[in-house]
C-alpha cells in the first residue's frame, strides 16, 4: 500500500504548508509537460493523490488512523454494510455518527463555493524571460451566467424544494451491521445536496449558473524569470458556485532554448570566435548581447577557452531588476585551414625568428598542409 509521507518525502508530524512545499516541489518536477521520462507521469499522479490525502484536515486525520482504506471508501468485507466505507463505520460506531457529519457536509455545500483555481502553461522566448514585460493570453474558465445571476433557474422563475430531502440535501438511511443498527446519512442524490431542485433550467448556461468563456487577458511578466516559474494571477479561475468567490489563474513559464546565448541563473553565456592573429595581437570586436551591441576588448595573447566577462549584461534577479549577472563569453580562436603563399612565406619567417623547428610534421608540414588544403 503506498504511504502518502513517503511519496512526498516528509515526515508524519509535518504541517500544512510543509507539505504544500513538498508537492510543489515534486509535481515541478515530475509534470508530464516537463518531465518525459518513462514512470513520471505515474509519480505525477501518486503525488497529486498524495497531497489531496494529506493537504485536507479530515482526510488526513481519517488516513493516519486507518491508512488507505480509511480515505478510499473500501468496504471493510460484511455483506450486510452496503455502501458504508471502513472509516464511516468506525466514526459512526465511536462518533455517534447521527448525521453530524452529513449535515456539516450539507451546510458546505449550500453556501458560497469559491471556484477551482486554474493552471495555463506559457511559453516565452529567452529575451521575453530576461526582460519580462506584457503577454497576452487566452484562458478558458467558468462565467457566472448574467441571465440566470449563477442561479441556473429560467429568469421569472425559482429554484424549489427537493421533495426527496425537503430542502435538507442529505438523505438517512437505516443499515445493520455486525456492530450494530445505525443510521447512514448521505447526499441527496435527487439535488445532489443542493436542497433545491430547478425545474425550468436557464437557456443560457443550463442550470449549471456558469458558463464556459474564453477570455483574453494582459499578464505582466517580471524580468528575470526561468522555466517553473509559477506566475498567480488573483481571480481569474473559474467563477464560483452560488455567489463565491472566483478561483486563482496559476501560469507556469516555460522558456525556449536560443540558438546563440545560454543561461545559467542569471548568467548568460555565449562563444565567440577569433583569429589565431587576433588572439596573439589582441583587439576590440563588438560582440552581441541581449541588450545589442557591446564593444569587447580581446587582450593580447588570449588562449583558447579564455572567459571575460561583459558585467551586468546578464539576467536580472527576479524580483530586483536593477541587480544583473554578467555575460560570460568564452574565446574560440580559429584556426584556419587553408592560406596563400604570401602567409605561409611570412609564417615561415616569424618561425625563424622564432627559432621553431620547421622539419616534416613540425612547423613546415603543418604550413604545407594549409598551403595545400
Amino acid at each position: 500500500m503506498p504511504d502518502y509521507y513517503d511519496i512526498l518525502g516528509v515526515s508524519r508530524d509535518a504541517d500544512k504548508e510543509e507539505i504544500k512545499r513538498a508537492y510543489r516541489r515534486l509535481a515541478r518536477k515530475y509534470h508530464p509537460d516537463v518531465n518525459k521520462e518513462l514512470g513520471a507521469e505515474e509519480r505525477f499522479k501518486e503525488i497529486n493523490r498524495a497531497y489531496e490525502v494529506l493537504s485536507e484536515p479530515e482526510t488526513r486525520a481519517r488516513y493516519d488512523r486507518f491508512g488507505e482504506a480509511g480515505v478510499s471508501g473500501a468496504s471493510p468485507g460484511f455483506g450486510d454494510i452496503g455502501d458504508m466505507g471502513f472509516a464511516d463505520i468506525f466514526e459512526s460506531f465511536f462518533n455517534g455518527f447521527a448525521g453530524g457529519m452529513g449535515q456539516q457536509a450539507t451546510r458546505r455545500r449550500s453556501g458560497p463555493v469559491r471556484g477551482e483555481d486554474l493552471r495555463l502553461d506559457l511559453k516565452l522566448d529567452f529575451r521575453e524571460a530576461v526582460f519580462g514585460g506584457e503577454k497576452e493570453i487566452r484562458i478558458p474558465h467558468l462565467e457566472t451566467c448574467n441571465v440566470c445571476n449563477s442561479t441556473g433557474a429560467k429568469p421569472g422563475t425559482r429554484p424549489r424544494t427537493c421533495p426527496t430531502c425537503s430542502g435538507t440535501g442529505q438523505v438517512r438511511r437505516a443499515t445493520r451491521t455486525p456492530f450494530g443498527s445505525f443510521t447512514q446519512v448521505s447526499v441527496c442524490p435527487t439535488c445532489n445536496g443542493e436542497g433545491q431542485v430547478i425545474e425550468d433550467k436557464c437557456e443560457s448556461c443550463g442550470g449549471a449558473g456558469r458558463k464556459q468563456e474564453t477570455k483574453k487577458l494582459k499578464i505582466t511578466i517580471p524580468p528575470g524569470v526561468d522555466n517553473g516559474t509559477r506566475l498567480r494571477v488573483s481571480k481569474e479561475g473559474d467563477a464560483g458556485l452560488r455567489g463565491g468567490p472566483p478561483g486563482d489563474l496559476y501560469v507556469y513559464l516555460f522558456i525556449e532554448e536560443d540558438a546563440e546565448f545560454h543561461r545559467e541563473g542569471i548568467n548568460i553565456l555565449s562563444d565567440l570566435k577569433v583569429s589565431y592573429l587576433q588572439a596573439i595581437l589582441g583587439c576590440r570586436l563588438e560582440v552581441t548581447t541581449v541588450d545589442g551591441p557591446v564593444e569587447l576588448t580581446i587582450p593580447p595573447g588570449t588562449q583558447p577557452n579564455t572567459v571575460l566577462t561583459l558585467e551586468n549584461h546578464g539576467v536580472p534577479k527576479l524580483g530586483n531588476p536593477v541587480s544583473r549577472g554578467d555575460h560570460l563569453l568564452t574565446i574560440l580562436i580559429d584556426i584556419p585551414t587553408r592560406i596563400t603563399a604570401e602567409e605561409r612565406e611570412l609564417l615561415e619567417k616569424l618561425a625563424k625568428i622564432k627559432g621553431d623547428r620547421t622539419g616534416k610534421g613540425g612547423i613546415e608540414g603543418f604550413l604545407g598542409g594549409l598551403f595545400r588544403g
